[in-house]
Parts: structure tokens; C-alpha cells; sequence
């Protein structure tokens, strides 16, 4: 019997006020429900950089996941720090611990919003930090329709492997993001982007799998997204 990949997911991270009186962590259930559908078993991850090889030790692959927060200007070279700006920094401490730790193990890597910028920075790239300011007659990225919608399409790139992995070139998503990829890691190539030039979505193409996008496919907005998550499994597995 075959046994299913584990995929640690990272969780977000909230201060108290709502579920709890303490500090809690937060996964909406679909990104869990998402790497099941696809044959993997998800193992949600709370921030312990300490423990970050233990749990690769363990892991055959892992999800980067998003979050109403961003990645600091300062680890990507900004010396100012926009005023939407919003940091949460345990979380990105321990995500640049298992991002990196998976990097030098050619884990798979899955990085979702959130997770595809902090992936392209620890590669050596950097980010918009509010793309109103800086793509002119720009989309709306954070779309005010509910995130189980498309917001607008996405060009695949031809030839790239988010392109064979998906069979299509123009597919819908959502989207839920102020920032987004400026400068393209070092070895890192781009395989989507909206129809005002945004980047939506990098991949590292000598890696097992190392694939970043913008928008959400643990909602499944398109079969495209089905498709990145049984792709993404299929890799963690032996």
C-alpha cells in the first residue's frame, strides 16, 4: 500500500481578540481539504524555527500558505516600508527557516500568495510593496468579490511547467494581494502574469518542484487548480 505524502502547511498566526484571549494560530480548512483531494496528508505547521529540521525531517513536502500580512521591505533591500504595509514577524522567521531548509533538501515547494513573494525573496528577489503605487491602471488585486470567485485571468507562460502542469495558457483566479513579485529571483523564472503585467506566479525549473502563484488554488476556481495540487503531490511522493 501506498502511503500518502505528509505536506506541512504553514498556519497563520493572530493576536488575541476573537477565537481566543492568547495568541492562536489559523488555517482556513480548504487548504487542508485541497492536499487531501490530491492523495497527500496534510500536517499543519505552528512557528518553531527551532524545530523547523525536525519537521522536515518529516515532511515530503511543503505549502508556504498566505495571510493578511506581508513580507519586510527589509529582508528584500527597502529601506522604507509602505504604510499598508503589515508584519507578522515570527511566522516569516520560521517560513524562511522551512522555505530555506527545503530549498537545500530539494523538498517540493508550494508557495501560495504570501507564500510565492516570501519564496521569491529568500531566493533573491524582491517585491511592489503596494501595487496601486506602482503599476499604473492596475487590476483589482484584492478583489471585492468573495475569494471563492474569480477575480480575473492569469497568462500562463508558454513552455513553463505551471503550463504543463495546467494544459492551458489563460486560466481565472482569485485574488487577495497589495504586493506581488518586483524583480524575479536569480534562477527563478516567471510562468504567469495579469493582464496589467503583474507577476503571478515563478517557478525554479531545475528543482523537483519549486512553484510559486499569486492566487489561491485550495478554492478551485478552475481545473487548473485541481491540476497544480495533484502536480504538486505527485512530486512529494518517493
Amino acid at each position: 500500500m501506498q502511503h500518502s505524502p505528509v505536506i506541512g502547511i504553514t498556519l497563520d498566526s493572530e493576536e488575541p481578540g476573537g477565537y481566543s484571549k492568547f495568541p492562536w494560530y489559523a488555517l482556513r480548512q480548504n487548504y487542508c481539504s485541497a492536499v487531501a483531494a490530491a492523495g497527500g496528508l496534510p500536517l499543519p505547521l505552528p512557528h518553531l524555527p527551532d524545530l523547523a529540521q525536525a519537521y522536515l525531517d518529516r515532511i515530503d513536502g511543503l505549502i508556504v500558505t498566505g495571510g493578511a500580512f506581508d513580507v519586510d521591505p527589509a529582508l528584500f533591500g527597502d529601506s522604507t516600508r509602505h504604510d499598508t504595509v503589515v508584519l507578522k514577524r515570527d511566522r516569516t522567521r520560521f517560513e524562511w527557516a522551512m522555505i530555506t531548509g527545503a530549498l537545500d533538501r530539494d523538498l517540493p515547494i508550494l508557495g501560495i500568495c504570501g507564500g510565492q513573494q516570501l519564496l521569491n525573496v529568500v531566493l533573491g528577489g524582491t517585491l511592489i510593496q503596494h501595487i496601486p503605487d506602482e503599476v499604473p491602471d492596475c487590476l483589482a488585486h484584492e478583489q471585492p468579490n468573495p475569494r471563492d470567485q474569480a477575480g480575473h485571468d492569469v497568462a500562463v507562460v508558454p513552455g513553463s511547467r505551471l503550463a504543463a502542469i495546467t494544459g492551458s495558457l489563460r486560466i481565472p483566479v482569485n485574488s487577495a494581494h497589495h504586493q506581488a513579485v518586483k524583480t524575479v529571483a536569480p534562477g527563478c523564472v516567471v510562468n504567469a502574469r495579469a493582464d496589467d503585467g503583474v507577476i503571478e506566479g515563478i517557478e525554479e525549473p531545475t528543482r523537483k518542484f519549486c512553484i510559486g502563484v499569486q492566487w489561491h488554488p485550495e478554492f478551485t476556481i478552475s481545473p487548473a487548480d485541481s491540476a497544480l495540487y495533484r502536480a504538486f503531490i505527485k512530486a512529494c511522493r518517493p
